[in-house]
């Protein structure tokens, strides 16, 4: 099978969702399929990259470190059609996304989407949230989504949303999966560890209280570091290590200052992706007050590494952490303090058992073979619509040197 991924953030910008591509890829091609990735120029991308078409683009309004496309109709028809693509997967709302649909009904081949972000808890970046209002977000979506042969969930709650939205094409929820042997590490040894938490300026009677994520407002780390003085009240010995970069950044230090906790917290910075799993093992718990998760590969990633998680509760994450070994769950922002005091005073062992059997639910090998079920399902299911034009027979080999030879084109 011959699958185009469509999509406005991919490496060497590293979010979630690039991450989740990535994966997705690695797993379809481990069982013998092609997968192309049509998405953005950019300035960091190396010169040649295989299988990957990359259009002109724009840094997207509000979010400067992402960006979008605004043109190529014609030169992705071109390369899709020469690829002889069985399905378009399309991972973005916006422009990458549409030329995938577009491509789809010239090719007249199914297109799948999966709904990754949750657009509603982002409003106030445009125009501090007086002009976007959700049932703009709601019509947009339904329209977008509706033009699909079905779309993939990553949760319950994105199933909830797409029916509040009156999306009514087939859905199929898969949580997104992680490598799981990129953080189950027993290379990674308590001196490592150490090691880091020394870097960090964390002594050994010292709890490393960790938050990973991208550091923008709608990840609530805000919470956290408001209610970190109550944390030390009852644990002095707490420390909080943030890392991760983005806009909301210097708001956070600065409230870190003003409540008089700079000395137990660190603000670490982006890490590189080979570094990130000594940081879960050298934690002793992950926490998080994000509500605008729609996967939250970090969750399972801490899982993955044996650290145990306190993070605020909704129905994808309450049953993630259905055991308390893993990690207890809360209710709302106000409860996150005594929620990790808790927890911490209960000394609940991290039971390995429990924690080998989810490591099965969150895999990227079960999450490549659902997604592929799914693609075979809408392949099998869509009717095609009677076509005279016959694609032309290329190689594999001759179209990769056309994909550089037209890519390189588009950018003179």
């Amino acid at each position: 099978m011959r699958i185009g991924f469509f999509t406005d953030t991919y490496f060497p910008q590293v979010s979630g969702v690039s991450t989740s591509i990535k994966t997705l890829k690695n797993q379809l091609e481990s069982r013998g399929h092609e997968v192309y990735i049509f998405t953005t120029t950019d300035p960091e991308a190396d010169e040649f990259e295989k299988d990957i078409v990359r259009m002109p683009s724009v840094p997207f309004v509000s979010f400067k470190d992402r960006r979008i496309v605004v043109r190529g109709l014609f030169f992705a028809y071109q390369i899709a059609k020469e690829l002889e693509l069985d399905i378009i997967h399309t991972h973005t709302e916006f422009g990458s996304g549409f030329l995938g649909k577009l491509v789809a009904n010239r090719l007249k081949i199914p297109v799948v989407h999966t709904y990754h972000t949750m657009y509603e808890d982002y409003l106030h970046y445009i125009a501090n949230g007086k002009v976007v209002r959700p049932t703009h977000v709601k019509h947009f979506i339904k329209m977008f989504v509706n033009h699909s042969s079905g779309v993939i969930c990553p949760s319950q709650r994105v199933v909830d949303t797409m029916k509040r939205y009156e999306v009514d094409v087939p859905m199929r929820i898969i949580p997104t999966g992680i490598e799981v042997n990129g953080f189950v590490r027993p290379d990674i040894t308590k001196e490592d560890t150490e090691k880091l938490r020394e870097r960090l300026g964390i002594h050994t009677d010292q709890l490393m209280i960790l938050s990973l994520s991208r550091i923008s407002y709608e990840k609530n780390i805000q919470v956290i570091i408001k209610q970190f003085p109550e944390v030390l009240m009852n644990l002095p010995n707490a420390r909080l290590v943030v890392v991760g970069k983005g806009p909301y950044c210097e708001e956070l230090k600065a409230m870190s200052h003003e409540l008089g906790i700079d000395e137990y917290v660190q603000f670490a910075g982006e890490v590189p992706h080979d570094e990130v799993a000594c940081y879960y093992h050298s934690a002793d718990y992950f926490v998080s007050a994000s509500t605008s998760e729609t996967q939250g590969l970090t969750y399972a990633e801490a899982i993955a590494s044996g650290t145990q998680c306190v993070v605020e509760g909704n129905d994808y994450l309450n049953e993630l952490f259905d055991d308390d070994s893993l990690g207890v769950t809360f209710e709302k922002d106000g409860d996150f303090s005594e929620t990790l005091v808790d927890y911490i005073h209960q000394q609940i062992s991290l039971d390995s058992e429990v924690q080998k059997a989810k490591l099965l639910e969150i895999s990227a090998d079960r999450f490549g073979e659902d997604v592929l079920d799914f693609y075979q399902e809408l392949i099998g299911s869509y009717v095609k619509a009677p076509s005279s034009e016959k694609l032309p027979k290329r190689t594999v080999r001759k179209v990769r040197v056309r994909i550089n030879s037209l890519k390189n084109n588009e950018d003179k």
